[in-house]
């Protein structure tokens, strides 16, 4: 079941949160519970990239995505992650969770996300290829951040995130079948 508790916390608690820039860093901190476990008793993967939905959302909505998207009548929709797992995640260890929009294409913004542990180690990482859309389709970042912004600043792509881009052009659609 999708977190609904800890998603009106994140809102309440963040309610009056200074407003980020579009590419500022929103910061939370969370605690693995006992339904976040898997049979090694650790933090699921499928549940943190549930826990990454609330460091995203209070991020959009800290940097004005959120009222962009109710003023223009956009959604959002994910079309793709690269998530790297490293350091476990114990039942009632509590995490910092970092957010924040990276660059943009002429398609999709890229929203880079970590977990760090107390003693300073990161646990785990993402990147979303996250799309903006609308009646017509995805909406161009560009018209996203310029509606956000009132202006729409060069961003330079880190060569990690072109990279993984390039890797997923390549990548065959549909996939595959035997």
């Amino acid at each position: 079941m999708y977190p609904i508790a800890r998603f009106v916390k994140e809102f309440t608690k963040f309610r009056n949160a200074p407003k980020l820039p579009f590419n500022g860093t929103h910061v939370s901190h969370h605690m693995c519970m006992p339904w976040d476990i898997d049979l090694w008793m650790e933090l699921n993967n499928g549940r943190t990239l549930t826990l990454y939905d609330l460091g995203r959302m209070i991020l959009a909505k800290r940097a004005g995505l959120l009222a962009a998207m109710k003023r223009n009548g956009w959604g959002m929709t994910m079309a793709g992650a690269c998530v790297r797992y490293r350091r476990r995640i114990r039942v009632f260890e509590v995490i910092e969770m970092r957010s924040r929009a990276v660059c943009w294409d002429n398609r999709f913004i890229y929203i880079e996300q970590s977990m760090w542990k107390k003693d300073g180690e990161c646990a785990n990482h993402i990147v979303y290829r996250t799309a903006v859309t609308g009646k017509s389709g995805i909406v161009a970042p560009d018209t996203v951040v310029l509606d956000i912004m009132g202006q729409v600043p060069q961003v330079e792509t880190p060569a990690w995130i072109a990279k993984w881009i390039e890797g997923e052009d390549m990548r065959p659609w549909p996939p595959m079948q035997d």
